[in-house]
């Protein structure tokens, strides 16, 4: 008898995601009966080949938190252009709440100059040569979603062109 694999993913394709979690928080809410503990987990989920997404997950034990972050983050996913040195094609500034991030293409060997969260959503996005700058507020949660907010922006050369109705080899003239 040969036993039978529910779904069509392989192994492979599960594997190539990586998930850091970021911060985990225990919240509580008023009730009628007192204070009800849970707990809060924002996890950054990547495939550092271009894809990467940010993830809150709510229960009442972490790994049930981290779990349904981790969902929530595989929903969440965007595409990020790179280069060919693996950086970013131009500057981008993106925004959360309180939070304002920039983020500036740099030369191969850079490295990622980042710090925090913003650091994590780069690195799990496969950008190898970064700066960037937090501004304003040090929340997590909201620098993560302000890098997102950046990488959501960048457009390739090929995608301006389109726009302008021109041949690529026109923008570098």
């Amino acid at each position: 008898m040969t036993k039978r694999r529910k779904g069509s993913r392989t192994k492979e394709q599960e594997t190539n995601w990586q998930e850091r979690v970021v911060q985990i928080r225990r919240v509580s809410k008023v009730v009628k009966g007192g204070k009800k503990l849970s707990f809060r987990a924002i996890v950054i989920v990547g495939n550092e080949s271009g894809q990467v997404g940010v993830g809150v997950g709510k229960a009442g034990d972490v790994i049930g938190a981290v779990r349904k972050g981790v969902a929530d983050g595989k929903k969440q996913l965007i595409d990020v252009p790179l280069t060919k040195a693996n950086s970013i094609t131009h500057l981008a500034k993106g925004a959360s709440g309180g939070a304002n991030v920039i983020i500036r293409p740099a030369a191969p060997g850079t490295g990622v100059i980042a710090g925090g969260a913003v650091r994590t959503v780069l690195e799990l996005a496969g950008v190898k040569n970064i700066l960037a700058k937090q501004l304003g507020s040090n929340n997590p949660l909201n620098n993560a979603r302000a890098a997102i907010n950046a990488l959501e922006t960048l457009r390739t050369f090929a995608e301006v062109a389109e726009e302008r109705g021109l041949p690529l080899e026109h923008l570098y003239t």
